[in-house]
Protein backbone atom coordinates (compact mmCIF):
# COMPACT_ATOMS: atom_id res chain seq x y z
CA UNK A 1 0.00 0.00 0.00
CA UNK A 2 2.99 2.53 0.43
CA UNK A 3 2.63 2.51 -3.67
CA UNK A 4 -0.70 3.80 -3.66
CA UNK A 5 -0.17 6.29 -0.43
CA UNK A 6 2.65 7.89 -2.54
CA UNK A 7 0.41 8.23 -5.29
CA UNK A 8 -2.01 9.74 -3.60
CA UNK A 9 0.42 12.37 -2.38
CA UNK A 10 2.05 12.49 -5.65
CA UNK A 11 -2.31 13.50 -6.95
CA UNK A 12 -2.27 16.18 -3.90
CA UNK A 13 0.66 17.80 -4.68
CA UNK A 14 -0.30 18.42 -8.34
CA UNK A 15 -3.53 19.88 -6.80
CA UNK A 16 -1.20 22.29 -4.36
CA UNK A 17 0.15 25.61 -4.04
CA UNK A 18 2.70 26.79 -2.25
CA UNK A 19 0.65 29.32 -0.97
CA UNK A 20 -2.33 27.72 0.38
CA UNK A 21 0.45 25.28 1.90
CA UNK A 22 2.17 28.28 4.03
CA UNK A 23 -1.33 29.82 5.36
CA UNK A 24 -2.62 26.55 6.21
CA UNK A 25 0.43 25.93 8.11
CA UNK A 26 0.21 29.27 9.93
CA UNK A 27 -3.39 28.77 10.68
CA UNK A 28 -3.48 25.57 12.05
CA UNK A 29 -0.17 26.42 13.75
CA UNK A 30 0.84 22.86 12.21
CA UNK A 31 4.41 20.97 12.71
CA UNK A 32 3.51 18.54 9.90
CA UNK A 33 4.52 19.48 6.16
CA UNK A 34 1.69 20.92 4.57
CA UNK A 35 1.86 20.54 0.45
CA UNK A 36 -1.20 22.97 0.09
CA UNK A 37 -4.17 21.19 -1.56
CA UNK A 38 -7.88 21.86 -0.25
CA UNK A 39 -10.01 19.74 1.62
CA UNK A 40 -12.09 19.05 -1.47
CA UNK A 41 -9.04 17.96 -3.66
CA UNK A 42 -7.78 15.75 -0.88
CA UNK A 43 -11.23 14.19 -0.83
CA UNK A 44 -11.87 13.55 -4.53
CA UNK A 45 -7.87 12.74 -4.98
CA UNK A 46 -8.69 10.04 -2.04
CA UNK A 47 -11.61 8.93 -2.98
CA UNK A 48 -10.80 8.14 -6.84
CA UNK A 49 -8.04 6.26 -5.14
CA UNK A 50 -10.26 4.02 -3.51
CA UNK A 51 -10.85 0.37 -5.06
CA UNK A 52 -12.11 -2.65 -3.73
CA UNK A 53 -10.10 -2.77 -0.67
CA UNK A 54 -10.29 -5.47 2.01
CA UNK A 55 -10.63 -4.40 5.48
CA UNK A 56 -6.85 -5.50 5.55
CA UNK A 57 -6.06 -3.28 3.04
CA UNK A 58 -8.03 -0.21 4.10
CA UNK A 59 -6.25 -0.57 7.41
CA UNK A 60 -2.71 -0.98 5.37
CA UNK A 61 -3.14 1.76 3.24
CA UNK A 62 -4.70 4.18 6.61
CA UNK A 63 -1.07 3.05 7.99
CA UNK A 64 0.97 3.77 4.80
CA UNK A 65 -0.82 7.51 4.57
CA UNK A 66 -0.33 7.93 8.28
CA UNK A 67 2.74 7.34 8.50
CA UNK A 68 4.50 10.03 6.90
CA UNK A 69 4.69 13.53 8.43
CA UNK A 70 1.98 15.37 5.90
CA UNK A 71 -0.85 17.20 6.61
CA UNK A 72 -2.60 16.03 3.53
CA UNK A 73 -1.56 12.51 3.14
CA UNK A 74 -2.74 12.50 7.26
CA UNK A 75 -6.06 13.67 6.11
CA UNK A 76 -5.88 11.31 3.25
CA UNK A 77 -5.82 8.53 6.05
CA UNK A 78 -9.08 10.29 7.90
CA UNK A 79 -10.65 10.16 4.29
CA UNK A 80 -10.29 6.61 3.72
CA UNK A 81 -11.31 5.56 7.07
CA UNK A 82 -14.79 7.56 6.99
CA UNK A 83 -15.14 6.55 3.64
CA UNK A 84 -15.00 2.34 4.14
CA UNK A 85 -16.43 3.26 7.85
CA UNK A 86 -18.61 0.62 7.62
CA UNK A 87 -15.43 -1.87 6.83
CA UNK A 88 -14.22 -1.21 10.63
CA UNK A 89 -14.51 -3.47 13.34
CA UNK A 90 -13.91 -3.01 16.72
CA UNK A 91 -10.25 -3.37 17.29
CA UNK A 92 -9.63 -0.88 14.80
CA UNK A 93 -10.49 1.53 17.12
CA UNK A 94 -6.69 1.20 18.88
CA UNK A 95 -5.70 2.46 15.56
CA UNK A 96 -8.14 5.40 15.57
CA UNK A 97 -6.72 5.90 18.76
CA UNK A 98 -3.15 6.13 17.92
CA UNK A 99 -3.74 8.28 15.09
CA UNK A 100 -5.65 10.76 18.02
CA UNK A 101 -3.01 10.79 19.94
CA UNK A 102 -0.65 11.64 17.37
CA UNK A 103 -2.64 14.42 15.33
CA UNK A 104 -2.42 17.47 17.70
CA UNK A 105 -4.86 19.50 16.01
CA UNK A 106 -8.19 19.91 15.52
CA UNK A 107 -8.10 19.35 11.88
CA UNK A 108 -7.43 15.80 12.00
CA UNK A 109 -8.57 14.86 15.50
CA UNK A 110 -12.36 16.06 14.64
CA UNK A 111 -13.21 13.79 12.02
CA UNK A 112 -11.76 10.81 13.25
CA UNK A 113 -13.68 11.38 16.17
CA UNK A 114 -17.16 12.57 14.73
CA UNK A 115 -16.96 10.78 11.62
CA UNK A 116 -14.90 7.77 12.04
CA UNK A 117 -14.72 6.85 15.62
CA UNK A 118 -18.35 7.61 16.34
CA UNK A 119 -19.90 5.58 13.70
CA UNK A 120 -17.60 2.78 15.00
CA UNK A 121 -18.90 2.51 18.61
CA UNK A 122 -22.79 3.40 17.34
CA UNK A 123 -22.30 0.00 15.50
CA UNK A 124 -20.03 -1.82 18.44
CA UNK A 125 -22.02 -0.60 21.94
CA UNK A 126 -19.08 -2.81 23.49
CA UNK A 127 -17.00 0.19 22.47
CA UNK A 128 -18.74 2.68 25.08
CA UNK A 129 -16.12 1.79 27.82
CA UNK A 130 -13.40 3.55 25.43
CA UNK A 131 -15.52 6.53 25.24
CA UNK A 132 -15.68 6.34 29.24
CA UNK A 133 -11.62 5.86 29.13
CA UNK A 134 -11.48 8.42 26.92
CA UNK A 135 -13.35 10.95 28.71
CA UNK A 136 -10.75 10.94 31.46
CA UNK A 137 -7.97 10.90 29.09
CA UNK A 138 -5.20 13.20 30.24
CA UNK A 139 -4.75 14.34 26.87
CA UNK A 140 -7.82 17.05 26.36
CA UNK A 141 -7.44 16.28 22.46
CA UNK A 142 -8.95 12.14 23.56
CA UNK A 143 -11.13 14.13 25.85
CA UNK A 144 -12.73 16.20 23.25
CA UNK A 145 -12.92 13.13 21.11
CA UNK A 146 -14.92 11.41 23.80
CA UNK A 147 -17.49 14.09 23.28
CA UNK A 148 -16.78 14.78 19.32
CA UNK A 149 -17.82 11.09 19.08
CA UNK A 150 -21.28 11.60 20.25
CA UNK A 151 -21.81 14.04 17.49
CA UNK A 152 -23.53 12.62 14.50
CA UNK A 153 -25.74 10.22 16.86
CA UNK A 154 -26.95 12.85 18.44
CA UNK A 155 -27.29 15.11 15.68
CA UNK A 156 -30.00 12.54 13.75
CA UNK A 157 -31.62 12.19 16.59
CA UNK A 158 -30.17 9.30 17.75
CA UNK A 159 -27.65 7.96 20.45
CA UNK A 160 -27.10 8.24 24.24
CA UNK A 161 -27.66 11.66 25.00
CA UNK A 162 -27.16 10.91 29.14
CA UNK A 163 -23.60 8.78 28.43
CA UNK A 164 -22.81 12.19 26.53
CA UNK A 165 -23.98 14.44 29.38
CA UNK A 166 -22.21 12.50 31.69
CA UNK A 167 -19.22 13.16 30.16
CA UNK A 168 -20.20 16.92 29.37
CA UNK A 169 -20.99 17.42 33.15
CA UNK A 170 -17.30 16.12 34.21
CA UNK A 171 -15.55 18.19 31.55
CA UNK A 172 -17.80 21.55 32.11
CA UNK A 173 -15.76 23.50 34.40
CA UNK A 174 -12.60 22.66 32.31
CA UNK A 175 -9.84 25.73 31.18
CA UNK A 176 -9.32 23.84 28.06
CA UNK A 177 -10.73 26.06 25.02
CA UNK A 178 -11.41 22.92 22.70
CA UNK A 179 -13.18 20.65 25.26
CA UNK A 180 -15.18 23.49 25.67
CA UNK A 181 -16.27 24.37 22.50
CA UNK A 182 -16.65 20.49 21.76
CA UNK A 183 -19.44 20.58 24.85
CA UNK A 184 -21.11 23.18 23.28
CA UNK A 185 -20.68 22.36 19.87
CA UNK A 186 -22.42 18.71 20.12
CA UNK A 187 -25.44 20.61 22.40
CA UNK A 188 -25.82 22.28 19.45
CA UNK A 189 -26.21 19.43 17.31
CA UNK A 190 -28.60 17.48 19.91
CA UNK A 191 -30.92 20.29 20.39
CA UNK A 192 -32.25 20.16 16.78
CA UNK A 193 -33.81 16.75 17.52
CA UNK A 194 -33.82 17.48 21.44
CA UNK A 195 -34.21 20.78 22.58
CA UNK A 196 -36.00 19.88 25.21
CA UNK A 197 -32.82 17.75 26.52
CA UNK A 198 -30.57 20.19 26.08
CA UNK A 199 -32.22 22.80 27.65
CA UNK A 200 -33.26 21.15 30.68
CA UNK A 201 -29.53 19.64 30.98
CA UNK A 202 -27.72 23.00 30.33
CA UNK A 203 -30.50 25.19 33.21
CA UNK A 204 -29.02 23.96 36.57
CA UNK A 205 -25.54 23.98 34.94
CA UNK A 206 -25.81 27.72 32.96
CA UNK A 207 -23.64 29.09 35.40
CA UNK A 208 -20.69 26.68 35.44
CA UNK A 209 -20.49 26.80 31.75
CA UNK A 210 -17.91 28.78 29.42
CA UNK A 211 -19.58 31.18 27.25
CA UNK A 212 -18.20 29.86 24.63
CA UNK A 213 -20.32 26.78 25.66
CA UNK A 214 -23.59 28.18 26.36
CA UNK A 215 -23.46 30.55 23.34
CA UNK A 216 -22.91 27.26 20.99
CA UNK A 217 -25.35 25.43 22.99
CA UNK A 218 -28.53 27.53 22.85
CA UNK A 219 -28.05 29.09 19.19
CA UNK A 220 -30.83 26.70 17.74
CA UNK A 221 -33.15 26.68 20.88
CA UNK A 222 -36.42 28.18 21.23
CA UNK A 223 -36.09 31.77 21.94
CA UNK A 224 -37.82 31.83 25.57
CA UNK A 225 -35.34 29.11 26.91
CA UNK A 226 -32.50 30.68 25.02
CA UNK A 227 -32.64 33.91 26.27
CA UNK A 228 -33.29 32.23 29.68
CA UNK A 229 -30.50 30.31 30.11
CA UNK A 230 -28.02 32.94 28.85
CA UNK A 231 -29.85 35.15 31.22
CA UNK A 232 -28.71 32.67 33.87
CA UNK A 233 -25.03 32.33 32.60
CA UNK A 234 -24.26 35.92 32.97
CA UNK A 235 -26.09 36.27 36.28
CA UNK A 236 -23.91 33.03 37.61
CA UNK A 237 -20.48 34.79 36.25
CA UNK A 238 -21.17 38.07 38.06
CA UNK A 239 -17.73 38.49 39.99
CA UNK A 240 -18.01 37.20 43.57
CA UNK A 241 -17.23 40.11 45.57
CA UNK A 242 -19.79 41.67 43.68
CA UNK A 243 -22.43 39.81 44.71
CA UNK A 244 -24.90 41.03 47.51
CA UNK A 245 -24.34 44.54 46.61
CA UNK A 246 -27.32 46.72 45.63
Amino acid sequence: MKDLANAIERSLKAEATPERAEKEKAYLKSELEHLGASVPAIRRVTRAALAELSHEGLIELARALWAKPVHERRMAAVEVLEARSKQLVPGDLELIERFLREARGWALVDGLAANVAGPLVERFPELERELDRWAKDEDFWIRRSALLARLLALRAGRGDFEAFARHADAMLEETEFFVRKAIGWVLRAASKKRPNAVADWLEPRAARASGVTIREAVKYLPEERRRRLLSAHAAGRVPRQRRGMT
